[in-house]
């Protein structure tokens, strides 16, 4: 983890150094995060299989239950559009901190098999112990989370040159490959459990309340407190490992501190909307194309980009096959690729 990466998405930490001048300042980056979160959310009240118009939308919204149909659109879209703000910004929060610690502009917590590792961590809870609480499903992607972030950093860590952004993307791919087998092994063997994972295996916003996830709140605010800190310190990282020692940096706490924190987002949104893909790695990097190079910009703009990817996902996916919906992780991933795609050809990531 302390060499040098094969790439350097982020190098200059200096705030209004070349496109960092794009959005200069946080008050812009905010006004215009809220705008943008604030317009897609209207879209996903008022898109679906049931159109309901901005007057009906906002009259339901404000208003008292007349038991109409329109009331229980509204009512059921509300809490899926929160719950689609909450887990888009953890994931994308995580997907800077992991790619900050990592100095690996391929970090994400599905590429790093964190997710997965989440996700084998809940169906094998399901298969053994029937479990099928929510809280249980967040202690058990914590510690599945967990122990996949040590196996991955562990694996890539046996080669001559340590931990480099390839041989973590390629160890995170097999911890995703292996994770993922044993969890087709067992939904295949199991119609019981396939029953109860297939919906939250897709990743998925429908059907969740804000009171079923109220729950986990605290682990969420944890998660942010400890990953929005990092700004600085991922900014001297950017720097490598021996001029954030110069700089006063305690680059092992440093690095500890980040990586609790996004795993416990990572965990926490996966336990909430199983796992979601591309928007930890892409939110990074489109927020970085608009305010720069410094890490405390570009934390800022994903709590407020990743929301904004995962509502539009999520809307998208009602429309696009009617009747029937797409689940938004499979929505971010068609979204993502491409934009993942373009932004390799502007960037010229490696």
């Amino acid at each position: 983890m302390t060499q040098a990466p094969v790439s350097e998405p982020r190098t200059a930490p200096a705030a209004g150094r070349g496109r960092s001048a794009r959005l200069g300042s946080p008050a812009s980056i905010v006004g215009v995060g809220l705008a943008a979160i604030l317009g897609a959310a209207v879209l996903s009240l008022m898109i679906g299989a049931h159109f309901v118009s901005l007057p009906d939308a906002f009259t339901h919204l404000f208003g008292s239950d007349d038991g109409s149909q329109a009331y229980a659109v509204i009512d059921s879209r509300v809490d899926r559009t929160l719950v689609a703000v909450l887990v888009g910004a953890a994931v994308a929060i995580a997907g800077v901190v992991m790619q900050g610690i990592t100095r690996n502009p391929l970090a994400d917590p599905g590429i790093l098999g964190v997710n997965s590792g989440a996700a084998l961590a809940v169906i094998l809870g399901i298969y053994w112990f029937d479990v099928t609480t929510m809280a249980a499903y967040v202690w058990l992607a914590l510690l599945g989370a967990a122990v996949a972030a040590v196996v991955v950093y562990a694996v890539a860590s046996l080669g001559p040159r340590g931990p480099q952004p390839v041989t973590m993307a390629l160890a995170g791919a097999a911890l995703t490959a292996g994770a993922t087998s044993i969890t087709a092994g067992i939904m295949v063997s199991s119609s019981e459990t396939l029953e109860v994972f297939r919906f939250w295996q897709v990743g998925s916003v429908s059907g969740r309340d804000m009171g079923a996830v109220a729950g986990v709140l605290p682990l969420f605010a944890i998660g942010f407190v400890l990953c929005l800190i990092m700004g600085g310190i991922l900014n001297a990282l950017a720097l490598g490992d021996d001029l954030a020692r110069a700089l006063g940096q305690r680059v092992m706490v440093g690095r500890a501190v980040g990586a609790l924190g996004a795993v416990i987002l990572c965990a926490s949104a996966t336990a909430v909307a199983g796992p979601i893909a591309f928007v930890g790695l892409v939110v990074p990097h489109v927020v970085q194309l608009l305010v720069g190079p410094d890490y405390r910009r570009i934390l800022l703009g994903s709590l407020l980009g990743g929301p904004v990817l995962m509502i539009l996902a999520d809307t998208l996916g009602r429309v696009v096959t009617p009747p029937a919906e797409v689940s938004v992780g499979i929505m971010t991933a068609v979204i993502g690729a491409p934009v993942l795609i373009f932004l390799v050809r502007r960037m010229g990531v490696r």
